[in-house]
């Protein structure tokens, strides 16, 4: 990295370092303590860009040279964006993550996949699951950390900026464990719905060989010492922020193991799909997943309105429930009280449409808070999937002031 590089980055993190010290840094880091332990006072409030970020903070905003220093560039500048305009919960802490140098395996088998030719366009693809006997060439995935490579890593980010940051190694392998979608691609989706119904006992069998996969995965990172904790300024399930006075697990010794973290399931291509059939044949192969940790989330982009009844029973130690903007948000409510946080995602078309309504924003975000604080609900709003603010980032810094004028109101 020249020295131009490296300035132009330290300068970005003094800046960090500098709003990380601002007093309400704290105060937001107690109130998502609250949140989670279902103590809060008040909604939360959290606004992701998300897809966005490419409209707000084009690639030509940055002034870095190499590719290796654009990147860490961005993410500081994205930081620091974030708190300067969005006056939301979200936390600034003085925590500079170095992720491990590894080599993960995947299922031995993969789809091959066809692009658009457009920027963020659609695709299809070729899923290599064709027969029962198929099944039989998934390999178990395993990941190997390269430890001289990690700490020689961890070493040039100490030397960058580690007399401003607390620069550590910090490991996250996944974001969801949810297995359908990965047998969605391995499979095919339209496949997939129509064996629910002619051949389930292939599903089955596939969903079984992923979980079975997946648990030997993750009992292989716990083995080798190489999970995190989650319990912190971490994002969480489909949002949210992590800090929990519940985790580590008690007989904790230092070393992270399953049940201290924070899991997550999802089940987003099952949207449509009954209860019934949502539980036979992907709930049941990710409650052996979720048993292994210590909190749980479940849910992201589907509506679970109809399902939350099935989940609060089994689902252990969950903790927080995402209800997407096609959920029917009384019903929700009214199953879910504070047994679980409603993680409420609004409709990112508020933000993505052609023109701006500020007070139609605000009537659905006092419309969802009154419908929680009538059933008692923990409640959390976590505006995401924005993937355009048609140009006008702007719209971030109003949409979350509303929000946090009718959280606090």
């Amino acid at each position: 990295m020249n020295s131009t590089d490296r300035t132009i980055i330290r300068d970005l993190a003094k800046r960090a370092a500098e709003i990380a010290a601002w007093p309400e840094q704290e105060e937001k880091r107690q109130l998502w303590y609250a949140q989670n332990a279902m103590a809060a006072t008040r909604p939360l409030v959290f606004c992701s860009p998300e897809g966005s970020w490419e409209e707000i903070l084009p690639a030509e905003a940055l002034v870095c040279e190499s590719e290796e220093a654009r990147t860490i560039e961005y993410g500081f500048r994205e930081m620091i964006y974030a708190q300067e305009h969005f006056a939301d919960d979200e936390v600034c802490d003085t925590s500079y993550c170095v992720r491990p140098v590894a080599k993960s395996t995947g299922w031995g088998v993969e789809p091959e996949f066809h692009y658009s030719d457009s920027a963020r366009g659609s695709y299809v693809w070729d899923a290599p699951i064709k027969t029962r006997a198929d099944i039989d060439r998934i390999e178990t995935p395993t990941t190997i950390v390269d430890a001289a490579a990690t700490q020689k890593a961890l070493e040039f980010h100490q030397d960058l900026v580690g007399d401003l940051l607390d620069v550590y190694v910090e490991s996250h392998w996944w974001w969801s464990l949810g297995l359908v979608d990965e047998w969605a691609r391995l499979r095919g989706i339209n496949q997939m719905f129509l064996d629910m119904m002619d051949e389930p006992e292939l599903m089955h069998a596939g969903m079984r060989r992923l979980m079975e996969g997946k648990l030997a995965w993750l009992e292989s990172l716990e083995g080798q010492g190489l999970l995190s904790l989650n319990n912190g300024r971490h994002y969480i399930g489909s949002g949210g922020w992590g800090y929990s006075r519940d985790l580590p697990g008690p007989g904790s010794a230092g070393k992270a193991r399953l049940s201290d973290l924070w899991g997550f399931c999802e089940a987003q291509t099952m949207s449509e799909v009954g209860p019934a059939q949502h539980e036979e044949f992907v709930l049941r192969y990710q409650l052996p997943i979720l048993e292994r940790f210590g909190l749980n989330c479940y849910g992201c982009c589907e509506p679970l309105h109809l399902k939350l009844d099935m989940l609060l029973r089994q689902v252990p130690r969950l903790r927080r429930v995402s209800i997407a903007p096609w959920a029917d948000k009384r019903m929700s409510a009214e199953k879910l009280g504070n047994r679980a946080i409603y993680s409420w995602k609004p409709n990112p078309a508020y933000v993505a449409a052609v023109t701006f309504d500020p007070e139609l924003v605000r009537r659905d975000v006092r419309e969802t808070i009154e419908i929680c604080r009538a059933n008692g609900c923990t409640l959390e709003i976590i505006l995401k999937d924005t993937h355009t603010c048609n140009h006008q980032p702007e719209r971030f810094d109003l949409w979350t002031r509303i929000a946090m004028e009718e959280a606090t109101r």
